[in-house]
């Protein structure tokens, strides 16, 4: 599917999407410790606009499976093609990195994989099993894609034991087929009921800018809390090239406080919303944030 030309007048960002570039010292050694262990980070490879914050506080979140995606989501800023095969020393890798970090909080996510049988569920449980062995003490996050909608796939990932497992949604239901024309609104509500039932905690994440209404927004929201959805991240889309998809609005960061509120009166445990948040955004802190009264 090609991509959209730029049809919209191109809108100026307003100055709460500025942020300082990620060359803080800590920045760097992050970077040079990836790099020596031959890793990625979603962080870099989706152009975050939370870089400078999470690197400089010594955290990141890693993309395993390689950074070439199989699919064409409109909106990503992550390669896509023909991957080249997993690298059987990723996960040695990433448990050594997570080591010389020092992490307590560990976020894992990977680009989708729908060449392998799996969809590469079965290195997300490795690694998964080995930073339990090797980091007892760390907090582990995964953010998995929707495996095709294989149960077997999502079922060798819980069986793993993360402490919470993320699938975003992304973009509310009507512009989904056309942003994300490789899957599917519904499998991913169902992975995400499917991962509730386990009794584990399921979170997941969407944007706003793309031309959605206010009513696709909520009833986004009501979908992911009848699938007993607990944790919620709402941001604003920024276009990474001008061969993705045009921004159709910027959302004011009062608006975000609005829809963060709405998130609890649904039931939401806890929510991060602002114009800079990301599905990993600040997700260490999660456990000590409380909904609000």
């Amino acid at each position: 599917m090609d991509r959209p030309q730029q049809k919209m007048p191109f809108l100026r960002k307003p100055s709460w999407l500025k942020v300082r570039p990620p060359y803080a010292d800590e920045g760097h050694k992050i970077r040079s410790t990836l790099a020596g262990l031959k890793l990625h980070t979603v962080c870099q490879e989706a152009a975050c606009p939370n870089m400078a914050e999470c690197f400089a506080s010594g955290t990141a979140t890693f993309l395993i499976l390689g950074n070439v995606c199989t699919r064409n989501c409109l909106y990503c800023n992550v390669a896509h093609g023909v991957p080249q095969k997993p690298d059987p020393k990723e996960v040695e890798n990433l448990i050594a990195a997570v080591r010389q970090m020092k992490l307590n909080y560990v976020v894992i996510t990977s680009v989708t994989r729908d060449d392998l049988s799996d969809g590469g569920a079965s290195v997300f449980a490795r690694a998964i099993t080995g930073l339990r062995q090797s980091e007892p003490g760390c907090k582990i996050e995964v953010l998995i894609p929707d495996f095709q909608g294989s149960r077997e796939a999502l079922e060798k990932v819980t069986a793993a034991g993360p402490d919470v497992i993320n699938h975003n949604m992304e973009v509310v239901e009507p512009l989904f087929g056309r942003l994300r024309p490789q899957g599917n609104y519904h499998r991913s509500l169902e992975r995400l009921s499917c991962i509730a039932n386990t009794g584990m905690i399921s979170k997941s994440g969407f944007m706003l800018g793309f031309g959605e209404e206010k009513a696709d927004i909520l009833r986004l929201m009501d979908d992911l809390a009848a699938v007993s959805c607990r944790r919620l991240t709402i941001g604003q889309y920024q276009q990474p090239t001008l061969k993705h998809w045009p921004v159709a609005r910027y959302y004011h960061p009062d608006e975000f406080t609005e829809f963060r509120e709405i998130a609890f009166s649904k039931g939401f445990e806890y929510v991060e919303s602002g114009p800079l948040v990301r599905s990993s955004y600040r997700a260490a802190h999660a456990k000590t944030r409380k909904q609000p009264s």
